[in-house]
This record gives structure tokens, sequence and C-alpha cells, in this order.
């Protein structure tokens, strides 16, 4: 139960599947919301305006930054939205490094009133799994992949490290696989699916980290409401579980007779580049951490997410 608030928050990526749903949940329980745009419109919200920014040319709307209290910083480029070209990539970590920039140098810069920040990050920051990991989950101490999410993830998180020095509380969210109603990641699950296929990537043994997208909303909703939450923390369901299990769980709560099709792993380099390595790689990640701060999932495990979403 979420007590109410007079705060105000801004938001970037405000206009995404989350930053939508998340702006929903803060305005029900009593926040003013500012979501940033490249194009603002006028609002019909009661509680909910727009403000401009543009983070190419480095500007953004003062009169908005002054009445924010916390900032829910989401913006990025979708990293799956694309086929991984070399454009694609450095759009992909322009748009989180740039615009994490560009809020730090206006907070450090102007006289606002910001005491909480809440930084998105992923769980791109890990590698493959270990035999560490599998048995205990990547933890919030473990050091990034040399890969291009790892590297991405790390100047990520870098271009808002400068905010805890500004005695602002800064919680960093490294946010597994989002499952939304509207679109994301499920909506590819479902693809086939409705076909009555379940389909299987690789050999299907890799581990996903996932969340729900209401425990998402409800996380960040609970860093800003806890002070004692500080620093990174794991934004994933505390039960992971293997690509051959969750397809198949969608199978089921989608038709009752479905035939499980395996799609290998040389095809899925061919239809997807170097984006393929994600897909397939296993990534167990701790819950562990949030979950000692106190925060209760709502749907920790993924049947009853499946279920939720689906029907």
């Amino acid at each position: 139960m979420y007590f109410y608030s007079m705060q105000t928050v801004l938001i970037t990526g405000g206009t995404g599947m989350i930053g939508q749903a998340l702006a929903k949940q803060f305005i029900a329980n009593g926040y003013e919301v500012i979501i940033l745009s490249r194009s603002p419109k006028r609002s019909s919200r009661l509680h909910l305006s727009y403000a401009k920014w543009d983070i190419e040319k480095g500007e953004i709307d003062l009169d908005a930054l002054v009445k924010a209290n916390t900032i829910v910083h989401l913006a990025g480029e979708g990293v799956a939205d694309k086929r991984w070209s070399v454009k694609r990539k450095q759009a992909i970590l322009d748009s989180r490094v740039q615009s994490g920039n560009l809020l730090v140098k206006a907070l450090s810069e102007n006289k606002h009133q910001v005491k909480t920040f809440i930084a998105a990050s992923a769980i791109g920051w890990y590698g493959p799994d270990t035999p560490a990991s599998l048995q205990d989950g990547f933890v919030e101490t473990d050091t990034p992949d040399n890969s291009y999410l790892g590297n991405t993830c790390q100047l990520w998180e870098q271009s808002t490290a400068a905010v805890a020095s500004m005695g602002i509380r800064l919680v960093t969210l490294r946010i597994g696989i989002v499952f939304n109603k509207k679109g994301g990641a499920l909506a590819e699950f479902l693809k086939p699916a409705k076909f009555a296929l379940a389909t299987i990537l690789g050999n299907g043994k890799q581990i996903v980290s996932w969340i729900h997208h209401q425990d998402l909303c409800k996380m960040i909703q609970y860093a800003i409401e806890t002070p004692a939450v500080q620093g990174v923390y794991n934004a994933v369901a505390p039960n992971t579980v293997t690509n051959k299990k969750l397809v198949l769980t969608i199978a089921k709560n989608t038709y009752p007779i479905y035939f499980p099709s395996f799609v290998p792993s040389f095809l899925l380099k061919i239809i997807l580049g170097e984006m393929s390595i994600e897909v397939l790689k296993s990534t167990n990640v701790s819950a562990q951490k949030i979950q000692d701060a106190g925060f209760v999932f709502d749907y920790p495990n993924v049947e009853e997410a499946i279920i939720d979403l689906i029907k």
C-alpha cells in the first residue's frame, strides 16, 4: 500500500511502454508527473504535463526541473527494436549517455529541489553465466562484461554517477526482460504462440532474468519512497526461468494444444546478427538485494505473471 505524496516526478522516456505505465501509477498515488519529451504536447489529464528537452542540442526545460522533487530517468533507444548495425549501436549508446550527461549538467548548474534520482540500467551489465552465477545469480557488485552491452551499461551508469556527489540519493536499477501486455519481449514470444507453436531459441537452456512491468513500476515507486534504498539494485523477479520453460508456459496459456519447435542457434545468428549473442546468452541474475531492502514482488513466478498478462 503506497502512501500519498505531494511529490513532483520528472520522467525521461515517459512516452515509452514503462514510462506510460509508471506515469499512470504515479498519478493514481497522488504524484504530479512531468514527462520530458522532444515534442511536448498539451495534456488533458489532471496531474500530468509535458516539458521539452532535446538531448542532441543539450536543451532542457528548466522550469520543469525546478518543480521536480524526483527524477526517473528511463530514456534510451530500444535495444532490441532493430538489427544492430554500427550506426544503431552508436545510437543506443548515445541516447543513454548523452541524456544522462544532460541531466547531470542541468542539476549541477541550476537551483533545484531534487532529492532522489532513479536511473535505469540493464542486466546487460552481466556476462554469460558462470558456475557461481548459475548457483547464486549475478549480484550488483559483479564487474561489467567486456561486451557491447556490458560496456554500454557501464557508460550508461557512469553518465549519472555524479548525481550522488550532489547530495541527491541515487538509485540505479539494472532491469531484466520486462513483460508487458502492450509490447516488448512478450509480444515477440506471443507471435508464434498464436499459431500454436512454442518456438524455443537455441537449446532452450539459457536462463532468462525477467520482471513483470507492474513489479518494475512498483519497485521504482518503492525506491522513491524508501530512503534506505540507495545504490545499485537488480530489477528482476526472484525466480528466473529457462527459455524453454518460458516459451512452453506462454504456449500452454495461449492454446490448449501446441507444438514445441527449436530455432537453431545458427539460424538466429543469420536472422539477428550480433544481437543473437544476447538472445542465446544465459544470465541468471539475483533479486536478493532488493528483497532484503523490503520490496515484495506481486509476480515472483513466471507462470502467474504470464497468466496475468495473457488472460
